[in-house]
């Protein structure tokens, strides 16, 4: 990992970041400076606001106040597929598959947003532009066999299995080819075993292509063996942040997270 105390490592940075929804705050100055390499956790219980602010920092929302610069660039009121292009990818906490395509297909289909479209060659059906086209999906199977799912390649994809749809969703992000990668619940309504699996994954991922990684996560366990860092959201602010160790044994994380999940087990 980079060393976190040199400025030019920062890949990621927000600063005051709110948005109000009817005056009401879902997120409310929300600060970070995220350096390469690291794997960031955002907790917090239901309507924290951690999904309201993953599309703040991919421009699916306009904040109502604040700054997000990627790789030193304003993003703030960027467009989703311009920040996608930059090199920031993301999961949904809701899988958003193409339910029209094939497992392959999903997955050329964003490695697409990379290649440069020769029209000509492409209605000439040129040898240029088959080659084009054998090595995406050359590069889409070289994905899929990192999740175990090229066997799986011709199928529909809304016929794969809920986990092996959340595999194929991160599958699609990493083909995007990005440098910051948001995953929302990547383990949500997987077994402890699909976790600890996607848990491992997501490690050699980062290690594999040089990955800065953010992730909502409800699962304490998975979060606290993944992460580097920690932050703790509870309506709309950062109450906690640290390390998994520090955070564990913080008393308003206890009270605001950890209290409520154990009284309602």
């Amino acid at each position: 990992m980079e060393n976190l105390d040199n400025p030019n490592s920062v890949i990621l940075e927000a600063e005051g970041l709110s948005k109000a929804f009817k005056g009401l705050l879902a997120v409310d100055q929300y600060g970070l400076k995220l350096n390469k390499g690291e794997i960031l956790a955002v907790i917090g219980p239901n309507g924290a606001g951690k999904t309201t602010l993953f599309n703040l920092l991919t421009g699916h929302l306009r904040p109502t106040r604040g700054t997000v610069r990627f790789l030193g660039l304003d993003i703030t009121r960027q467009t989703p597929e311009i920040i996608a292009h930059l090199g920031m990818a993301r999961t949904f906490q809701n899988i958003r598959l193409f339910s029209s395509m094939s497992v392959l297909e999903n997955v050329v289909t964003a490695q697409q947003i990379h290649e440069q479209a020769n029209p000509i060659a492409t209605v000439l059906n040129s040898n240029s532009f088959r080659k084009q086209e054998h090595d995406l999906v050359l590069r889409s199977m070289e994905h899929l066999a990192l999740f175990n799912l090229e066997d799986l390649a011709n199928v529909p994809a809304t016929s794969l299995s809920y986990g092996d749809q959340r595999r194929l969703e991160i599958a699609r992000a990493l083909s995007l080819q990005p440098k910051l990668l948001l995953m929302d619940e990547p383990t949500a309504g997987m077994s402890l075993h699909e976790s600890m699996n996607v848990l491992k994954l997501i490690r050699s991922i980062r290690e594999k292509h040089n990955l800065t990684i953010i992730i909502v996560e409800h699962n304490m366990p998975v979060a606290m063996q993944l992460c580097d860092r920690m932050q703790v959201l509870s309506n709309g602010q950062i109450i906690a942040e640290g390390t998994p160790e520090k955070i564990r044994n913080n008393p308003l994380v206890i009270e605001a997270y950890l209290g409520k999940a154990e009284e309602n087990a």
